[in-house]
């Protein structure tokens, strides 16, 4: 299940000291309307949301939730580098898949087999 991004969650300082308003990335976040971010949030499709899910799992360690009581405890500045790792990874897969869905397109433009 995919949690709508919210922008307001950058309201705070960073870890760097850098404060949200000095993060361009997070000032043309703002700018955005609510509606775009959802629609971007929801267009990643279910195998790259199962390799990033396979991804954190792998970097985390997985245990079956049915046997065991497994609570991960970390600090702000490891949770945040586990973020951006889970977002670089998203950012690269749905490129490589957009690159597959061309491909495949042009191959069959050109009458060419996939």
């Amino acid at each position: 299940m995919l949690v709508p991004f919210d922008p307001s969650q950058f309201e705070s300082e960073s870890a760097t000291g850098e404060r949200p308003q000095d993060n361009k990335l997070v000032h043309y976040l703002r700018m955005q309307s609510p509606e775009l971010l959802s629609q971007i949030a929801q267009s990643v499709t279910p195998e790259v949301h199962q390799m990033i899910a396979g991804n954190i799992q792998g970097l985390m360690g997985s245990l079956p939730s049915n046997q065991f009581n497994v609570q991960v405890s970390t600090n702000r500045d490891n949770l945040s580098a586990l973020l951006a790792s889970a977002m670089m990874t998203g950012y690269f897969l749905r490129n490589v898949e957009q690159r597959m869905e061309l491909e495949g397109r042009l191959n069959a433009a050109l009458g060419g087999e996939d």
